[in-house]
């Protein structure tokens, strides 16, 4: 991938691992990518590239099966998008990780 470290781009590539109907964590993310204390790599990544990678942002959720954005700023977006998908996700933004989690 041009312009991007080589831990950037393995964040990049395990985030669009994720398949349609299923979410993973920014932890797990990280550990795909061999960076096991960056989780908030994969926050950077996404905040900042999302749109350029046409990245599935919404299937990246928190260790604890929460949607991390708060109500008001994108976090009605993220359950709306996950349940499009088929994913169960309660009015308050959690997902079962036993059901809908993905580890590559």
């Amino acid at each position: 991938m041009l312009g991007v470290t080589e831990y950037t781009a393995r964040i990049i590539d395990a985030i669009k691992a994720v398949p349609p109907g299923k979410v993973s964590t920014y932890r797990n993310i990280a550990l795909c990518a061999g960076m096991p204390n960056g989780a908030r790599q994969v926050v950077r990544v996404l905040h900042s590239m999302s749109s350029l990678h046409n990245l599935p942002w919404h299937r990246i959720i928190k260790s604890d099966g929460r949607v991390a954005l708060p109500a008001g700023y994108g976090k009605e977006m993220q359950i709306a998008l996950l349940r499009d998908e088929g994913v169960a996700v309660t009015d308050d933004g959690k997902i079962d990780l036993d059901m809908y989690g993905f580890h590559a």
